[in-house]
Parts: structure tokens; sequence; C-alpha cells
């Protein structure tokens, strides 16, 4: 399942004018899987307080989490395309509102301030190159299916 995932993700990338080497198809893949895996650990922290009967802090903000931007669901589960931006207004959502927002995350009081921390520290070297918010949310897509 993964492999075909990745092969489906690097043929998308493939086909980008930003991407132009494995290397791209690497470093664009990378920090989405980050932040898809990033989703799931934020999920099973706010669990694991609840059971706890305690209160948890998100690293994110509610805007920049997955579910906000890349994914955002229906009910039943299935992607709500009324809210799932694409095109333009993806690219421009992850270069102008994202990325900044990553470079410049600050500690919260959750005690993940190492996590901030290094999150910022790798965003501030990474930049998107994927050029086409179609190609970036079949990517988004295909992502979203790994668990």
């Amino acid at each position: 399942m993964f492999e075909t995932s990745f092969k489906n993700i690097d043929d998308r990338l493939h086909k980008d004018a930003g991407c132009s080497s494995e290397l791209d198809y690497v470093e664009q893949s990378s920090w989405i899987l980050f932040l898809k895996y990033l989703s799931e650990l934020e999920k099973d922290k706010k669990d694991e307080a609840s059971i706890q009967g305690k209160e948890y802090t998100p690293l994110l903000e509610e805007e920049y989490s997955w579910e906000s931007w890349a994914c955002p669901k229906k009910p039943d589960g299935s992607l709500d395309h009324n809210k799932a931006m694409t095109g333009d207004d993806l690219i421009d959502f992850v270069n102008g509102k994202l990325f900044p927002y990553l470079k410049k995350l600050s500690p919260k009081e959750n005690g993940d301030v190492g996590i901030a921390s290094k999150i910022s520290v790798v965003f501030e070297g990474l930049r998107n190159k994927v050029e086409s918010g179609y190609t970036l949310r079949d990517v988004l897509d295909e992502v979203d299916k790994l668990k």
C-alpha cells in the first residue's frame, strides 16, 4: 500500500513544473507527510489528555491543522470539496500563510516547547516547490489516505 501511494505521489510531483528532480519529490513529500504525522500525533495527545481528564492545547492553531487546510472532512469522513482548497487558493495559502506560520511557530504552554522550536527551524529551511495547486491537492489526498 505505501509503495503504491509513494509511487502515485512521485508520479504527480514529476509532472509539476516546480519539482524537477527526485530530491524535490522527496523534500516536498516529506513536509507534507510530516504535517500529516503531526496531525495524528496531536489527535493522540488530545485523546490521552481526555482520558486523564485534562485539557490539551494543540500545538498548531486550528486554521493550520491538517483537517482544516489539507483535507477537511464531512461528517461521513469523506473529503469536503466545498471546504477543500485547490488551485491558486491552495498554493497561496501554503506559501503565504502556512509556511510563514510554521517558520515563526512559538512554543505553547503544553509541554511541546522542543517540538515547536524544531518545527520552526525545519520549516525555516524549506519552501514549497509545488507550483500547481491541483497537483498539490492530488498529493494531499493521497497522503491523507495513509495511516
